[in-house]
């Protein structure tokens, strides 16, 4: 088991101060008002400013300081760079319900809340924005969300990974792609035409969107992942079919971004790799 990193008290006594002040120097009101204002003493406040105690304040004082502010408790003790990105206090662990209109809504909001910072993706099969119309319509018959929509996703991703702050990576079994080129395994039942169509759509989105979107294979004989996504530092949601378990709490983030990280060290063909990858096959299936 991968122990978990918890950030030193001292560190996130010295980010909480800091950000504090900056709080008390935005307000351009007097500390005795400031204060009042967040429902603790003055004195308290000048202590918590002092840096004489690595100590953080009791949860109650915590949440009158964001609440008031208008800030979130994550930027407020340095676990987030984005003062509004978390400014409802979220559970460590929720399950949201991945419905129709609600699917898309939430995998939206994530995206755009994660811009910027890098997004990790395994997916179930091929990724969303890589699939063509065909093989969304050929997944579609498996899922309850309706193809339009699906489609309408897929290409909403494409232009989310075209903008220049994007950086995303996706890992998954190298076995995928090659079951798709032979028709084999849950590709069975798709035309050798649309399989193809596929796998050219998959190479010219791979190289173009190269680097700002990196392909990774791993061997999945030797390592396995469910699928899931990590949203930066923001969150990670683990996708069960129809709902996802979502993981707000740093630690489990970063255990599952060491996770990715595990699958990228693992994989037997490298992003810089992956459209060469691609090509071959369209080349090989073509000779058969």
């Amino acid at each position: 088991m991968v122990p978990l990193a918890f950030p030193d008290k001292r560190d996130t006594a010295r980010l909480f101060r800091d950000r504090l002040e900056r709080l008390v120097e935005r307000a351009g009101s007097n500390r005795s008002r400031f204060a009042e204002a967040a429902g603790i003493d003055r004195s308290a406040l000048t202590q918590l400013l002092s840096g004489a105690t690595t100590r953080l304040p009791r949860a109650e004082t915590l949440i009158g300081l964001a609440s008031t502010q208008g800030v979130s408790l994550d930027w407020l003790l340095g676990l987030s760079q984005d003062e509004g990105v978390t400014a409802t206090i979220r559970p460590a662990l929720e399950l949201e319900e991945a419905g129709l209109e609600r699917h898309d809504a939430l995998l939206a909001e994530w995206h755009i809340e994660a811009t910027g910072t890098k997004i990790r993706y395994v997916p179930a099969t091929i990724p969303d924005l890589l699939r063509t119309d065909a093989v969304i319509a050929y997944e579609t018959r498996q899922t309850y969300r309706p193809l339009e929509s699906q489609i309408t996703e897929a290409r909403s991703r494409i232009a989310y990974n075209r903008r220049p702050d994007t950086d995303m990576e996706v890992c998954m079994p190298v076995q995928q792609i090659e079951a798709l080129a032979a028709g084999t395994g849950i590709w069975t039942d798709l035309s050798a035409r649309d399989r193809r169509a596929q796998l050219i759509h998959m190479h010219r989105l791979v190289d173009d969107l190269y680097p700002g979107f990196r392909l990774h294979l791993h061997d999945g004989r030797m390592t396995y992942s469910a699928p899931y996504t990590v949203f930066g530092p923001i969150r990670a949601a683990v996708y069960m079919g129809g709902m996802y378990l979502v993981l707000n709490a740093k630690e489990a983030v970063t255990m599952l971004s060491r996770h990715f990280d595990q699958l990228i060290r693992a994989s037997v063909v490298q992003s810089h790799e992956a459209a060469p990858f691609i090509a071959r096959l369209i080349e090989t299936e073509t000779a058969t």
